[in-house]
């Protein structure tokens, strides 16, 4: 398969790399930067996956540099994708004036309302054409061992993809999650931006969608007792 991302920078991490990836993406109609981590393992063979998604104001850099995932990634030989929150620079009218909708926060939602339906198409893309040209460039990700986490806006993500593609991932965790964005400020502002109506938020809510499961369901939900989200 052509190479569909150009390496900006490697950088050497808990004796593995941590690459800076860049690449246009069709779905979302931009270029997209995301981050890349390969642990030593990867040199001699396939390795796990797990994709983190980050929460508002995020970049694929937040996690990659701040959370230290590689530390223990790097002991257990797995490979991390880090992406962006949201396609950047559309030039959509708004999408830059606040910190909770449009550039930053693209809630992991495919946008039915204009303008935005043209490129905030941020579930498909995470879900269909990241991993899709992932696993074509870099053959030593194994496709079959893929597994989803996110924090905050990132945990609804986690959760929601998770839900809406059964059999995609092994294992679902989220960190301090947006579990029920219908009933939050948050997702309401995010929703009506993004969604041509109140009709179609179950669809990308977490505590809706698991009421349609059908099965056993296993995750991992941590939410600390001081958070100020959590108090309220």
């Amino acid at each position: 398969m052509a190479k569909v991302f150009s390496v900006q920078a490697t950088i050497a991490s808990f004796g593995g790399s941590l690459l800076k990836l860049e690449h246009n993406a069709s779905t979302t109609g931009s270029t997209m930067k995301l981050n890349l981590f390969l642990p030593a393992q990867a040199e001699n063979g396939k390795v796990p996956v797990i994709f983190y998604l980050g929460g508002l104001t995020c970049t694929g850099d937040n996690g990659a540099e701040k959370a230290f995932f590689q530390a223990t990634a790097s002991k257990h030989g797995i490979a991390i994708v880090y992406p962006d929150t949201s396609p950047r620079g559309l030039g959509i009218q708004g999408e830059d004036d606040s910190y909770d909708f449009g550039t930053g926060a693209g809630f992991y939602v495919d946008a039915t309302k204009g303008p935005y339906a043209a490129g905030y198409k941020m579930s498909s893309y995470i879900t269909k054409e990241l991993p899709v040209a992932l696993y074509g460039q870099f053959e030593n990700l194994d496709s079959s061992r893929v597994s989803i986490m996110g924090h905050s806006m990132g945990g609804h993500g986690a959760l929601t993809l998770f839900l809406r593609n059964p059999g995609m991932y092994k294992s679902v965790s989220a960190f301090s999650p947006i579990s029920n964005p219908k009933n939050c400020p948050w997702g309401q502002k995010a929703f009506g931006g993004y969604l041509n109506g109140e009709d179609e938020y179950d669809e990308w809510d977490a505590t809706e969608l698991i009421k349609k499961w059908e099965g056993d369901f296993e995750v991992l939900i941590d939410v600390g007792d001081a958070d100020n989200f959590y108090k309220q």
